[in-house]
């Protein structure tokens, strides 16, 4: 079994917050734009994509600020959304951390890529 590597994402996001929250942390926001249909029982969380399922249990969260989903099948590896906003300028950020296989990890950059392109879009910003 190869190695994860651990990737670390920040893209700039013009909107609240609040709103971004949202769509990280609820089964219709995360429908909207991370999977085809997304359903919850209690903390744990069914994402499916065309077909396929995944199950990841919500370990963590703090209000407007960040979210970590465990992957069932997968005990070392997380998916994390971290929202950020400079004090100074107001910018908002959004910070996702998430593990691939150490030969994905160009693969999955691209597919976080495309994710958060959908995410702007929906947002519209």
């Amino acid at each position: 079994m190869s190695e994860k590597a651990k990737i670390r994402l920040e893209y700039p996001i013009n909107c609240s917050p609040k709103v971004l929250f949202n769509r990280l942390s609820t089964a219709s926001g995360l429908a909207e734009w991370f999977a085809n249909d997304v359903q919850v029982k209690s903390n744990l969380y069914t994402f499916i994509w065309e077909g396929a399922e995944q199950q990841a249990e919500k370990t963590t969260h703090k209000e407007d600020q960040f979210v970590r989903f465990n992957w069932v099948d997968d005990s070392d590896s997380y998916f994390e959304f971290k929202i950020t906003k400079d004090e100074l300028t107001g910018d908002v950020s959004l910070i996702v951390t998430d593990f691939s296989d150490e030969d994905e990890t160009e693969e999955t950059t691209g597919l976080w890529n495309s994710q958060i392109s959908d995410l702007k879009h929906i947002l519209g910003c």
